[in-house]
Formats: C-alpha cells, sequence, structure tokens
C-alpha cells in the first residue's frame, strides 16, 4: 500500500483546517448571538423600570395636586 501524495495530503490538511475554523465560528457565533439576547433583554428591562418610574413619578404629582386642593385665585 502506497503512502499519500502531497496533494492528498495538501488536501486533508486544509479540509480539517476548514472543520475547525467552521467550529471555532460557530461557536463564536453562538456566544455573540447569546450576548446581543442578553444586552437586548437587560435593555428591556431597564426601559420597564424608567416606564414605571416615570409612572410612579406622575402618580405622586397628582396625589400631590389632590391633596393640595382647589386653588385660590
Amino acid at each position: 500500500m502506497a503512502g499519500l501524495g502531497p496533494g492528498e495530503t495538501t488536501k486533508d490538511t486544509l479540509q480539517e483546517a476548514v472543520d475547525s475554523a467552521a467550529t471555532h465560528v460557530g461557536q463564536i457565533m453562538r456566544i455573540v448571538v447569546g450576548s446581543v439576547r442578553d444586552v437586548t433583554h437587560e435593555l428591556g428591562e431597564w426601559a420597564t423600570d424608567v416606564f414605571e418610574i416615570r409612572e410612579a413619578s406622575r402618580r405622586a404629582a397628582a396625589d400631590r395636586e389632590r391633596d393640595r386642593g382647589p386653588s385660590s385665585g
């Protein structure tokens, strides 16, 4: 049985390198997509907090106006 020729060795090496690159790029993309998802989730939570704080502020202002009663003028 004869050994592999230089062309086949080069093809096998290139095939392994491309396979390894695809695997690592896939893992990196999984990490990036997960990070984007996490950041988007946190931004959404923060926006919800801001809306809730704004609404609480409006309720507090309305309560102050109600407690102050009609202004004399």
